[in-house]
């Protein structure tokens, strides 16, 4: 338990260093828990539910295994599915497709999306 606690304080000393909100009394309004409660957390006295623990990670930018000590990959490594999204979306004809798609109204979005059930039949019939 008492890696979780030095993570955490770390984590968190390390924001504050670029955010001077981030004391122990912000973090834990924003995990929903009382302050003396994060206290615990980062002295080591008490472990927080695995829904909090996720919080914090999603908060830290890391991950649960970061934070029990089963890595020390302060950043989570992408897999190999969301490697492979990222080069998808790395196409500027793509960005503006969606963004596009993003804008377009209800109706056109419809249409849209016949259009690409078209385009998969197509293709699942050569």
């Amino acid at each position: 338990m008492m890696i979780f606690a030095k993570r955490l304080k770390m984590l968190r000393e390390n924001r504050k260093e670029l955010d001077s909100k981030y004391t122990q009394g912000y973090v834990a309004e924003i995990l929903g828990v009382a302050r003396t409660t994060y206290t615990a957390y980062e002295n080591g006295t008490k472990q927080p539910p695995m829904e909090t623990v996720t919080k914090i990670a999603t908060l830290f930018e890391t991950s649960v295994d970061y934070l029990y000590g089963l890595t020390d990959n302060l950043i989570p490594e992408a897999t190999d599915d969301e490697k492979e999204m990222m080069e998808f979306f790395k196409d500027p004809n793509l960005n503006l497709f969606f963004k596009e798609m993003k804008e377009a109204p209800e109706d056109q979005l419809e249409e849209m999306r016949q259009i690409w059930e078209v385009i998969k039949k197509r293709g699942l019939n050569k």
